[in-house]
C-alpha cells in the first residue's frame, strides 16, 4: 500500500481515525486506584448489573434498579416489557440462561444490544461503535481526560461506568475516566479474552446430590438458587441440594440439564477440578433423566371425530387423513381417530362429502 495510506490506517485502526485521546497529567495519574483495586470495581459493578436480573426472579431478593440497566435487558429479551406502570418485569426463559453463561459472554450480549438500540436514545451508532473500539484498545488502568469527547459520548461514559467497563473520577478542574479489565476484552475474542467467574472455581458437587459453594457472593448465590434448593448459608459456604422440584423448577424456566451441568463443571473447586469426571456420573444422568421426563409428553392441537355412519366411510377418512401426513390417533374398533387441528377445514369437507351432507360428530 501506498505509504501515506499505511500511515492513515494505522491511526484509523489505532485510534478510531480521530485525534488519540488526552492523557491526563502526572497529578492525576498518581490519584487513579491500582489494578487490584479497579479489577474489584469492575466485578461489583458487574455483579449489581445481574443482581438487577436475579431481582426479577420470583425467588429473588428485592433490591435498587437502574432503569438503564432494565431496558437494555427488556429490550434483550432477558426480562418481559412492563404493560403497566407499577408492573414489575419478570424474568424470561433467555434471562434464565443468559444468568448461567460466562462473562464474556453476557458482555457481549449486552453490547451488542447496547449499539442497537443506540438511534432510539438519539445516540449516533457509527459514533458510539467507534468508541467502543477505541476503549478496546486504551490501557487498563490508565485515564483519559473526559474533555476529549464530545457531550453525547460523555453520556455515554455514564451509562458504560453502570456496566462495570469504565470508571470515572471527579477533581477539582477536570473529570477523567479509566478503562477496566472488562473493557480490554472488546478488543479480544471470547476465545482470548478472560472470564472471572471461570477463573475461581468455587463449586463441589458431591455423589448424593448436595452442593458446597464456597464463596460469599450474593450473585452467585442467587444464581445457584436457580436450580438447587438452599440448605443454609455461612459467610463464605453455601449448602445446597440438586433435588427434582429445585431442577423441574429451572427447566421450566428454560434452563436445559446440559445447562446446569456445564455451569457445574466450569465453576468446579480446584480440589475438584483436575476429577474425572468434575461432576460424579450419578448426578448428571439423573439431570438428564429428569429433564427426559419431562419431554416424554407432547401437547399438540388436535380435532376428534367419532360415530361415522359406515366403517368404509371411517376407512376413507382415515387413509385420506394419513396422506394428509396429519393422523394422530386411530381406534377402529370404536370408529374414532383424531387429527392435527390445522387439517380441520380439509378433513370437515373430505367427510361431508363422503357422508353425502351427513359429517360426523366432532368434540
Amino acid at each position: 500500500m501506498n505509504p501515506k495510506l499505511q500511515k492513515q490506517l494505522r491511526q484509523a485502526l489505532s485510534t478510531g481515525g480521530g485525534p488519540p485521546r488526552d492523557v491526563v497529567s502526572e497529578s492525576v495519574a498518581a490519584r487513579v486506584p491500582n489494578s487490584a483495586d479497579l479489577e474489584n470495581y469492575a466485578m461489583k459493578q458487574w455483579e449489581s448489573v445481574l443482581l438487577q436480573l436475579v431481582d426479577c426472579a420470583a425467588d429473588g431478593p428485592a433490591g435498587p434498579k437502574n432503569p438503564f440497566i432494565i431496558k437494555v435487558f427488556q429490550r434483550s429479551g432477558l426480562l418481559t416489557p412492563s404493560s403497566r406502570e407499577n408492573e414489575s418485569p419478570s424474568l424470561t426463559d433467555l434471562g434464565f440462561q443468559f444468568l448461567l453463561m460466562d462473562t464474556n459472554s453476557q458482555l457481549w450480549q449486552l453490547v451488542r444490544e447496547y449499539v442497537t438500540s443506540s438511534e432510539d436514545r438519539g445516540t449516533d451508532s457509527g459514533e458510539l461503535v467507534g468508541f467502543l473500539l477505541e476503549l478496546g484498545f486504551h490501557l487498563v488502568g490508565e485515564a483519559y481526560s473526559v474533555n476529549s469527547l464530545s457531550p453525547a459520548l460523555q453520556k455515554v461514559l455514564d451509562e458504560l461506568a453502570a456496566l462495570g467497563l469504565v470508571k470515572l473520577q471527579q477533581g477539582m478542574k477536570e473529570s477523567w475516566y479509566i478503562p477496566t479489565k472488562l473493557a480490554s476484552n472488546l478488543s479480544a475474542s471470547l476465545s482470548e479474552s478472560t472470564d472471572w467467574q471461570s477463573s475461581e472455581g468455587f463449586v463441589v458437587v458431591e455423589t448424593n446430590f448436595k452442593v458446597y459453594a464456597y464463596t460469599s457472593s450474593k450473585l452467585q448465590t442467587e444464581i445457584l438458587r436457580c436450580f438447587t434448593r438452599l440448605e443454609y448459608q455461612l459467610p463464605n459456604l453455601v449448602v445446597a441440594t440438586l433435588t427434582k422440584e429445585s431442577v423441574n423448577k429451572a427447566l421450566g424456566s428454560g434452563i436445559s440439564a446440559e445447562q446446569i451441568i456445564s455451569f457445574l463443571r466450569k465453576h468446579a473447586h480446584p480440589h475438584v477440578a483436575q476429577k474425572i469426571p468434575v461432576v460424579p456420573e450419578t448426578v448428571s444422568d439423573q439431570l438428564r433423566l429428569w429433564e427426559t421426563d419431562r419431554n416424554r409428553v407432547q401437547f399438540e392441537p388436535a380435532y376428534f371425530y367419532d360415530d361415522f355412519p359406515t366403517m368404509a366411510i371411517y376407512e376413507a377418512v382415515v387413509a385420506h387423513a394419513r396422506d394428509l401426513g396429519g393422523l394422530l390417533f386411530e381406534d377402529a374398533s370404536a370408529k374414532r381417530l383424531i387429527v392435527r387441528s390445522d387439517l380441520h377445514e380439509d378433513m370437515r369437507q373430505y367427510i361431508r362429502k363422503q357422508s353425502s351432507g351427513a359429517p360426523a360428530q366432532r368434540k
